[in-house]
């Protein structure tokens, strides 16, 4: 896999070198257990896998280059660049502005863009009807088009099922970014609707197997989630589901599994080579550190990123979860305001840190290495007193390596 020009601030040597060692011992990702640092007071388990994904480092370095070969000119980006502050930040401060908030909602209206600016693409995507508004002012939206490999294959086999006449179901959150672009260019090649849970799955499996007298139901559900002209007792016999990429993906595949089993086989379309691979790591991530243990976790990313939501999800089954966006959470008593996925809120935690613990720390596919161990620092900061040391970063680490062999 190529590797990619990123800033050095968002990198941290602690973390590549912990990335680097695991990658030499398990080349092939078949071992999801996570790594384990013992500090003496504190022992620290990192997943096998978190951290910016080819995707976010593909996004990172075509914004940057943007930045450094246009100097003087107006830069704007579609939408947040992926869903983490630490970065959105960095290139606010180097003049970059935002067209769009993460709804879609204008910030600066399009009539203000001009055909010599710089419009960067997300990794997220763009609709076709903003990518033709832009077109039509005269921008190259092609330059700068950041969008994930893995949502344009998404959206490959969604085109290629709309000639086949499937009505592509799309699930995801009706409202992110991912999802509305995947929306839009499905709809473009056939009918398409969004599907939220397994739960609307459901719904949506009664009302096919129903089969008549569904349409006040059916809206009732899925009203503004459809693609224009769309009859509910028409497009929905032959179906395929594909996903925002930063979805669980075991819940996408109960879903394909829930629409298989009332459309029946001649109207499914397989469609599981859909799912992000980094998406499908971090999570087999998060549950092999979640067997081995813990006594609590703080996950790191951006309060807005869904992939990271989702590794909150599947820890706060397991063990107390803090949801942190970075080392900056802490105040200087040792309070931590961290989110509550389900609220959607923030929350204060004093004296949350237990003693002698094992702590689960890890991060969605949009956070920097650099967030996580400044997090990692924040964490043995605390246990570092007279008279409960910590052992020494480097001694750790080393330690580690050295008794870590390589499999043949």
């Amino acid at each position: 896999m190529r590797s990619f020009d990123i800033p050095n601030h968002f990198r941290s040597p602690i973390i590549s070198r912990v990335k680097a060692k695991r990658k030499e011992m398990d080349a092939r990702k078949q071992d999801f257990r996570p790594t384990t640092l013992d500090f003496g007071a504190v022992r620290i388990q990192l997943a096998r896998h978190f951290g910016f994904c080819f995707g976010v480092e593909n996004a990172i370095e075509i914004s940057y280059k943007a930045i450094a070969e246009n100097p003087g000119k107006r830069i704007f980006l579609l939408s947040q660049m992926i869903h983490n502050p630490v970065v959105n930040e960095d290139l606010e401060s180097r003049g970059v502005r935002f067209l769009q908030d993460t709804l879609g909602r204008e910030i600066t209206p399009l009539s203000e863009v001009e055909s010599e600016d710089v419009v960067i693409i997300p990794a997220f995507g763009a609709t076709l009807e903003i990518q033709a508004r832009l077109e039509n002012i005269g921008v190259n939206v092609l330059k700068y088009n950041t969008t994930c490999p893995f949502v344009e294959k998404v959206w490959k086999r969604s085109a290629k099922l709309g000639a086949e006449e499937y009505t592509i179901v799309i699930h995801g959150k009706p409202d992110h970014e991912e999802t509305r672009t995947t929306f839009s260019h499905a709809a473009s090649s056939g009918h398409a609707m969004i599907v939220a849970n397994k739960e609307e799955a459901n719904l949506l499996a009664h009302l096919i197997m129903k089969g008549e007298e569904i349409a006040d139901e059916f809206w009732a559900a899925f009203k503004g989630r459809t693609s224009k002209g769309f009859n509910p007792e028409y497009h929905l016999q032959k179906l395929g589901v594909v996903n925002q990429t930063t979805m669980i993906a075991t819940e996408t595949q109960e879903i394909a599994d829930i629409v298989r089993s009332a459309v029946g086989d001649k109207g499914f379309a397989n469609t599981r080579d859909t799912l992000c691979y980094a998406t499908n790591d971090n999570q087999r991530a998060t549950m092999g550190a979640i067997e081995e243990g813990a006594d609590l976790a703080i996950v790191v990313g951006g309060y807005n990123s869904s992939n990271t939501s989702h590794i909150v999800e599947l820890c706060e089954k397991k063990m107390p979860t803090y949801f942190v966006r970075n080392e900056l959470s802490w105040e200087e008593d040792g309070t931590l305001n961290h989110f509550n996925i389900h609220t959607q809120s923030l929350e204060k935690s004093k004296d949350f840190l237990p003693q002698n613990p094992t702590i689960l720390i890890t991060s969605g596919a949009s956070c920097p290495d650099a967030s996580m161990e400044r997090v990692l620092m924040k964490v043995l900061a605390h246990y570092d007193s007279e008279e409960n040391g910590v052992r020494d970063v480097e001694f750790v680490l080393k330690t580690w390596e050295e008794t870590n062999i390589p499999q043949g």
